[in-house]
């Protein structure tokens, strides 16, 4: 019996020692990536029942807020392809849209033109029955007044002319009709699909974002803190190096070589003055404007307020505009990012852009080394 107590008070111990262990705070971030396994043994039960004392969270070692940081770039990244296929989706739309627009008024003014034709082939039928059915040349053949021969055989041909041009019109109006109505359903169809793509394109933003969010809400204040400025860490090293390369030195001697025509010059500046007028406005994937935007929505109002409409999103001002030498760039030309051109910023001189960054972000000034640079393109080339 004796023997039975000491074993039912060894398992409570061991219970309570267990709960004390789970209660011990862990660290502040639980699901970043896991780093390498502690050596050290997992501490023994102990004997006492006496309550651990608390000890302040662990702090996120930098490693472990660089594969964060690493994340949730990749996440925004994610987001802007997305944000892109979304713009490009809008676009077609739209166009589709002003199409169909087109379409319908020819449609219509089509219908209306038919049937007036087909109330003049009628009309005429209704003369011909009138004169009892009998056709024009046999009326014209049997007449007594051989006076009115040539008058009639002027009147006959111009008969037979404007009848044969109501037939050939009625019938060129009608292919015609056809062929819109069927360009009309073509389009119609497209604009669904094109609206489809839109909206998964959406899905994606926002499912991407939405991780994003909840990978960095799982942080603590100070290693929020430390994470951003990790970031600003990554972007000075980048924007060094960059800059180390001479980069700006060959701007300055190609602007030499060849000086910026006065009119060029002029709309840069004014495409620069409206995206610095728009700075500490917020980034909205889709946004082009006034209160908010997204990369290339800011670019693209920008030159569109300078005279010179460009195309809507990154990938296509990539694919669509003139392509300058980074060491040639001057303000007003857009600095297109990463392999898949799905980021883009304006070139304000001084090696620095203007840009939307990401989600969360504002409108602001950056270097323009800080991401990976694909190339450069000119609106007003």
């Amino acid at each position: 019996m004796a023997r039975g107590k000491r074993g039912l008070l060894a398992v409570a111990v061991t219970v309570v020692c267990a709960v004390t262990v789970l209660a011990v705070p862990g660290t502040a971030f639980a699901s970043a990536p896991a780093g390498p396994a502690d050596p050290s043994p997992a501490p023994s039960a102990s004997a006492s029942a006496t309550p651990a004392p608390t000890t302040a969270p662990v702090p996120v070692p930098d490693a472990e807020l660089e594969k964060v940081r690493a994340q949730l770039d990749g996440l925004y990244h994610d987001a802007a392809v997305a944000t892109d296929a979304y713009n490009a989706a809008e676009e077609k739309t739209r166009k589709q849209s002003v199409q169909l627009a087109r379409l319908e008024k020819r449609t219509d003014t089509a219908r209306k033109k038919l049937a007036e034709l087909k109330d003049q082939a009628g009309a005429a039928a209704r003369a011909q029955y009138r004169d009892s059915g009998m056709p024009p040349m046999a009326r014209f053949l049997l007449s007594d007044n051989p006076e009115h021969f040539a008058d009639g055989a002027g009147t006959l041909l111009n008969g037979a002319r404007a009848t044969k041009k109501l037939i050939a019109e009625t019938d060129r109006v009608e292919r015609e009709l056809k062929r819109d109505t069927d360009d009309a359903e073509a389009r119609w169809k497209k604009l669904e699909r094109d609206r489809k793509d839109k909206a998964a394109a959406q899905k994606t933003i926002q499912a991407k974002i939405k991780d994003a969010e909840q990978l960095e809400s799982r942080l603590e204040k100070k290693e929020k803190e430390r994470l951003a400025e990790l970031e600003r860490q990554a972007a000075r090293k980048a924007q060094t190096a960059w800059l180390e390369t001479g980069v700006l030195k060959k701007q300055a001697e190609a602007a030499e070589a060849a000086p910026t025509s006065a009119e060029a010059a002029s709309a840069g500046a004014r495409a620069v003055a409206f995206a610095t007028a728009q700075l500490g406005k917020p980034y909205v994937w889709g946004a082009e404007g006034p209160d908010s935007y997204d990369c290339s929505g800011l670019t693209s109002q920008a030159w569109a307020d300078a005279g010179t409409p460009i195309p809507r999103t990154s990938q296509e001002q990539w694919k669509q505009l003139p392509h300058v030498d980074v060491t040639e760039m001057r303000p007003g030309d857009l600095v297109i990012y990463f392999a898949d051109a799905t980021h883009v910023g304006m070139y304000v001189g001084d090696g620095k852009i203007i840009h939307a960054p990401r989600p969360g972000r504002t409108v602001t000034i950056a270097g323009a080394g800080t991401m990976p640079i694909l190339g450069v393109v000119r609106p007003d080339a």
